[in-house]
């Protein structure tokens, strides 16, 4: 669907070609760059607005008619034509680990008649865990908003079945949020502000924002260099009472104000191209302790849930001087045939980069496994610089895709590794880029033996690649095993996000703390047939693909594609055909025969006399020669 969506963009850039601008070259439009020849390069960076053009004719410069000939046919898929951006505001909250980021801006409508109409799909890319909490559009004489809406019954299911997907809107990526707004005038003005949380990056001691705000050059309107105004405003509540301080930033921001544990910075600049690289913000917190910090918030009054939330974090001061536990590690990586590739070669290099970072007191091992479990030692190893070496030299022989993916075996048998452990911290680290049939009972397996085993179970933190893998199969796994769970979509982002990944788990500071609320204020504890359940169509990634998984089906790979107009008239033919052949000797072929029209009925009159013809001259070919042989 990605493909599509870039392939959509890439015809709708050519097809701008068709606007006339004006005579003077400074009011040309401004060419895509030459080096983007993947589909997958005109995916979003930053807010984007696209016209939806079925029919090109519609296509021309609505203050300035340039009257071109005649175009035939209509775009199927619909082309997307970028809209020019005239304004953009950016206001970004940034609590402890988390961001609330509000954009808002305007785009023209610049390549549709002024006469004329057209659909506008507008593209939100998210960072880190982007999650969309609202978008409103406003456009002459009309305003929209979005809304969550609980579907209670199958009828109004029913409704939005046939309504094609990338109609309603969705995740086209799982960071990129997409909305269509209908029949928007030519030459007219939309104004959104949208709105989104996303995680900030802590590793290392340092937070880092990192927020999609690279916009491509042919979104800067085409006229004289005039210049348009860009703004950010960032504000920082860290909940601490240290100083906080900043580490590097993308854009030159102003500092505004200054309090203990508070940060506000703003920018605000006259540009002749609209920002072409992403917002990022490093910053750090200055203690060389471990504390904590609370945020308290109390419910709006409209709201329904009157409970009282909190937010509790733990800031583990300079790393270089905390010691970590002790650790006794088993990687388990799913080698099935679906990892073949760069999703394989990548799992290899961050886990020689994983052992090699182990202290010479842990212990490890790692288990291999598609149907089958290859264990590269019966017991436990000492993480020694010889057995680390031989380990990543059993890692580059044996691990070969192949075979089918069972889940089950390689955790119960990592878990009978870790049966013994004493003094030291057990941990399971699992990669797979797929999908079982029996998860369900794989958590109530290992939920039993975690109970069993206590305080000395060991903890589950678990990766998935791709979006054929179940990834809330895999955090429950992370829940019930008290671990730590990430995802990389994308195969290109693979070796990146699974080193980090590993990093973050291997260095434990703190574990099983706790949290004591007294009598006095505990609160009431909503019961589950007191909560409401809110169905959320088409936002979120699905629960994985077992076909796909069956199938081997390399990661990268999009999900199957529906059928074409020409696929689609074959099956309703041949099923047609069918229902005709079922149906020739019945009142209902009688009945079909009386409603077709005149020239239809003298069509197939002249097919039925010509077929006779032809047996006719067949039988009387077999009567001749059987007379000549007699």
């Amino acid at each position: 669907m990605a493909e599509d969506f870039g392939k959509a963009v890439e015809d709708g850039l050519r097809l701008s070609k068709r606007i006339y601008f004006g005579k003077d070259r400074s009011v040309a439009p401004p060419k895509p760059p030459a080096m983007l020849k993947s589909a997958q390069a005109y995916l979003p960076t930053a807010p984007m607005v696209y016209a939806v053009i079925s029919d090109p004719r519609i296509v021309d410069n609505p203050d300035i008619p340039s009257y071109q000939p005649h175009v035939h046919g209509r775009c199927d898929p619909p082309a997307l034509i970028p809209l020019q951006m005239n304004q953009v505001a950016m206001e970004v909250y940034c609590y402890m680990d988390t961001a609330f980021v509000t954009v808002t801006g305007t785009w023209r409508v610049h390549c549709v008649m002024g006469s004329k109409s057209c659909s506008c799909r507008i593209a939100i890319p998210m960072g880190e865990e982007g999650s969309i909490l609202g978008v409103d559009v406003e456009v002459p004489k009309r305003t929209f908003s979005t809304h969550l809406v609980a579907m209670v019954d199958e009828q109004e299911l029913d409704n939005h079945k046939g309504v094609r997907y990338d109609e309603k809107g969705g995740f086209l990526k799982p960071h990129i949020f997409t909305l269509t707004v209908p029949q928007v005038d030519g030459g007219s003005n939309i104004s959104i502000k949208a709105s989104w949380s996303q995680k900030l990056l802590y590793q290392d001691g340092q937070y880092t924002l990192n927020i999609p705000f690279s916009f491509p050059e042919f979104v800067t309107p085409a006229g004289k260099k005039m210049p348009k105004r860009e703004k950010i405003q960032l504000n920082v509540n860290t909940g601490t009472k240290t100083e906080v301080i900043c580490k590097s930033t993308s854009h030159p921001l102003k500092e505004r104000n200054r309090e203990v544990g508070k940060l506000c910075f703003f920018y605000e600049s006259d540009v002749l191209t609209w920002s072409s690289h992403n917002f990022i913000f490093s910053y750090d917190i200055s203690s060389s302790h471990t504390f904590g910090t609370l945020l308290l918030q109390s419910p709006p009054i409209q709201d329904a849930d009157q409970r009282e939330m909190f937010c509790f974090q733990l800031y583990p001061g300079t790393l270089e001087k905390n010691k970590t536990f002790r650790k006794e590690v088993v990687f388990v990586a799913d080698i099935s045939g679906s990892m073949q590739g760069k999703p394989l070669d990548d799992t290899k290099s961050s886990l020689s980069a994983a052992l090699s970072k182990l202290r010479i007191e842990d212990r490890f091992n790692v288990i291999a496994f598609n149907g089958e479990i290859f264990l590269y030692s019966s017991s436990m190893e000492l993480a020694t610089e010889e057995a680390i070496e031989k380990a990543i030299q059993w890692i580059g022989i044996n691990f070969i895709a192949g075979g089918s993916t069972d889940i089950l075996a390689p955790l119960i048998k990592a878990m009978d590794l870790l049966s013994d452990v004493s003094n030291s911290m057990p941990m399971i680290m699992l990669v797979t880029d797929g999908t079982v049939e029996n998860e369900k009972y794989i958590c109530e397996t290992l939920k039993s033996r975690l109970k069993n085993q206590a305080s000395l179970c060991p903890r589950i933190h678990t990766f998935g690649i791709g979006s054929f893998c179940n990834h809330y199969f895999l955090q429950m796994l992370a829940v019930l095993g008290r671990g730590c769970h990430d995802i990389a979509y994308d195969v290109e982002s693979v070796e990146h996000r699974m080193e980090r990944f590993f990093s973050n788990a291997l260095s434990v500071i703190l574990a099983d703390i706790s949290l004591v609320l007294t009598k006095a204020n505990n609160p009431k504890q909503a019961q589950p047939s007191e909560l409401k359940v809110v169905l959320l169509p088409h936002l979120g990634y699905g629960f994985g693909n077992l076909t796909a998984t069956n199938d081997n089906t390399p990661c990268g790979c999009d999900e199957p594609k529906p059928p074409e107009a020409a696929e689609m008239f074959v099956m309703a033919a041949s099923s047609c055909c069918g229902k005709m052949c079922e149906a020739c000797c019945c009142m209902c072929c009688i009945q079909a025969c009386s409603r077709i029209n005149n020239q239809c009925g003298i069509l197939l009159t002249q097919l039925v006399t010509s077929f006779a013809c032809l047996g006719c001259i067949s039988c009387c070919e077999l009567c001749c020669s059987a007379q000549d042989g007699g």
